[in-house]
């Protein structure tokens, strides 16, 4: 199924895609490819194929919840760039001046 030059300005529009005359007929070619390429997938016979929603089995990744020591302030830290007091001290977004 080859696709029109209507058809090719009307996805370029979808997509927000400004064209060249060259590229409408570049991507004309290359999109109806594509659709020829997937046309093959719709003559396999899958009537005895389940659907699936997933190709992969889904298991559960979580870990339990345990409490763990974690790092000192200090060695949290210690390469911050600036500090104040316990916290990391980073530059504000919404003022236009920072006392370093």
């Amino acid at each position: 199924m080859r696709l029109s030059r209507e058809e090719v300005e009307h996805v370029a529009l979808l997509a927000r895609l400004g064209l060249t005359e060259d590229e409408k007929e570049m991507f004309r070619d290359q999109l109806s490819d594509i659709l020829e390429n997937a046309g093959v997938l719709g003559e396999l016979d899958t009537a005895a194929i389940p659907p699936t929603a997933q190709v992969l089995p889904l298991r559960n990744a979580m870990r339990a919840d345990a409490a763990e020591p974690s790092m000192s302030v200090e060695d949290v830290l210690a390469n911050a760039p600036r500090r104040e007091d316990d916290y990391f001290r980073i530059l504000p977004v919404f003022e236009e001046e920072y006392d370093k």
